[in-house]
């Protein structure tokens, strides 16, 4: 279908202000920004601000409020499903910014029509999302909350069987398998979102490049210089709601570099937003200036060590057992950190719905303790047939090239040389393309990282070690763990939920240690003083909330 634009486009407005950011971001270009795609931490961070979905979560308070949907409603069915009907709001437009005019302008079709977001282009979104071909790496988190997307999503049954149809053009309705709380939130996360079904046709692969894009949230794509930077520009045409109001600002520039690179551009005046380097922030808390920018928070995500559970010497339980607990986290966070992160025993960031607490679990925990690490390397070499660990061969530690990553794989190099007197080798790999190479092949040992998609313990515990779970790069698979997550998924009483987490979390980091947990994560960010940022809870921002004082 040829696609034209609507004359009168929009010009940018003076008085909004800009902002140049790097929050989220680290070195190397996004891998993508398509919502089919994108499983990064920083590619949904884009994604966010131009796409919205039928529901959003709120940053300030981590809630599951409403996006493009003015209110949806839920009927439980005698069969135990449950159906949901979202109304949309009328007219929301599908936009692209114009490099000629310097405006964004809204899209017509072939016929001279607006295109406007419709409940088809919700339906095309998931189904596409949800399609075998597609390969969406994210399409798991949704297989489990729609009737028939696990046999679609597996290439044995069909797309028209998938319970999601546009009952007519602003009403979507989906037909869930079982009753789960969070479902409302699923349907708005990024892989959910509505997708332009002409333009991904007509520009295939590139879809997504300024010049094709069409997109229906508070900012426009207005440019991508690749390996440098991403620019969005406020949307002139979103009518704005309660949870998600026309931007103030004007444009949005997110810049690709580490974190030295952003201090560094910070303190020159050329960065407004910035994560504070870890070895940067004794300076910054004792700098008169910087500590007054400086910003702390939650960011609900764990730092942890990943295993390949499958092969090799990792394969062992007893040797995972024993790397895990002679890292000593509180040292990593003491001497590397500096921003009062809290060491973690468990995978499950501690705030989220029905997140077992590890102080009220100690013993499901895993800890550090040297001497019982060594007495589990003993069994592990035993059982690996091993003498040393000489006799283990050449093991790697492999990571994501960032000063801070580097300075904490060289801290658990050194605690399991002197604890066990096993020697790897480190092996920083590039930021991009990083975690779809965990996917595709997962390392012995590697660092990795996982965010909150949703606030609910469901989104650690069952979406990335359950074993049928495309995130579950480790490869750990243990029938008691699947029932115990697969039971509190749908399980309406919270406090029974928690118990279930924690049996499920004794079992991952503790008896199995299939990933060592390191800490959970806070913010540490610096924030010019004429800079308005929401406070998020979310470890996303919502830079349509911000605005800026001249």
């Amino acid at each position: 279908m040829m696609l034209a634009v609507v004359g009168g486009g929009i010009m940018a407005q003076d008085g909004g202000g800009t902002v140049v950011s790097a929050i989220s971001m680290v070195s190397g270009d996004l891998l993508t920004i398509d919502p089919a795609q994108a499983e990064a931490s920083s590619q949904i961070e884009v994604i966010n601000q131009i796409f919205i979905g039928l529901t959003n979560q709120d940053v300030v308070t981590a809630e599951t409020g409403l996006g493009i949907a003015t209110g949806f409603t839920a009927e439980p069915q005698d069969d135990g499903t449950v159906v949901y009907t979202f109304t949309l709001q009328e007219g929301i437009p599908w936009v692209r910014y114009n490099a000629d005019s310097g405006a964004v302008e809204q899209l017509t079709d072939a016929d001279g029509n607006p295109m406007v977001v419709t409940a088809q282009d919700v339906v095309y979104g998931m189904l596409r999302s949800l399609n075998p071909e597609t390969a969406s790496p994210y399409s798991y988190v949704l297989v489990p909350y729609i009737v028939g997307a696990a046999e679609f999503n597996a290439g044995t049954g069909a797309a028209d069987a998938v319970g999601v149809v546009a009952v007519d053009d602003l009403t979507v309705q989906i037909t869930a398998p079982d009753a789960a709380s969070f479902a409302p939130a699923i349907y708005g996360l990024w892989m959910s979102r509505p997708q332009p079904q002409a333009i991904i046709e007509e520009f295939g692969d590139v879809w997504t490049e300024p010049e094709n894009i069409a997109t229906n949230g508070p900012f426009a794509l207005k440019e991508w210089a690749h390996d440098e930077s991403i620019t969005m520009i406020r949307n002139p045409f979103w009518p704005g709601s309660d949870s998600i109001p026309q931007a103030q600002l004007e444009e949005v520039t997110l810049r690709f570099l580490d974190t030295p690179q952003q201090f560094a551009e910070y303190q020159a005046g050329t960065l407004d937003a910035i994560q504070v380097p870890a070895d940067q922030l004794a300076f910054v808390q004792a700098d008169p200036t910087l500590s007054a920018e400086y910003v702390t928070g939650g960011n609900p995500c764990t730092y942890y060590v990943g295993f390949d559970n499958t092969e090799g010497p990792s394969a062992n339980a007893h040797f995972r057992r024993a790397l895990s607990m002679s890292i000593d986290r509180q040292a990593i966070i003491d001497n590397i950190l500096q921003g009062g992160q809290e060491a973690a025993g468990f995978f499950t960031y501690p705030g989220l719905n029905a997140a077992p607490q590890q102080e009220d679990f100690p013993d499901a925990a895993i800890h550090y303790d040297t001497a019982a690490a060594q007495a589990e390397f003993a069994l592990a070499l035993e059982e690996l047939g091993a003498a040393s660990a000489a006799d283990l061969g050449q093991l790697s530690y492999v990571f994501n090239d960032t000063a801070t990553h580097t300075a904490i794989a060289q801290a658990i190099q050194q605690m399991w040389s002197e604890t066990l007197g096993l020697e790897v080798i480190l092996e920083a790999r590039e930021s991009t393309g990083y975690f779809a190479g965990l996917s595709e092949d997962a390392p012995t040992i590697y660092r990795a990282g996982w965010c909150q998609d949703y606030s609910d313990a469901n989104n650690f515990l069952y979406d990335v070690f359950f074993s049928a779970s495309s995130q579950n790069d480790t490869g750990f698979v243990n029938a008691d763990y699947d029932a115990l997550v697969a039971e509190a998924r749908v399980e309406g009483d919270t406090a029974v939920r928690v118990d279930l987490y924690s049996q499920a979390e004794q079992i991952l980091v503790n008896e199995q240690a299939a990933i060592a947990p390191i800490y959970f994560y806070n913010l540490q960010l610096l924030v010019k003083p004429n800079v308005e940022r929401a406070p998020s809870v979310t470890g996303n921002e919502a830079y349509y909330l911000w605005s800026r004082s001249s």
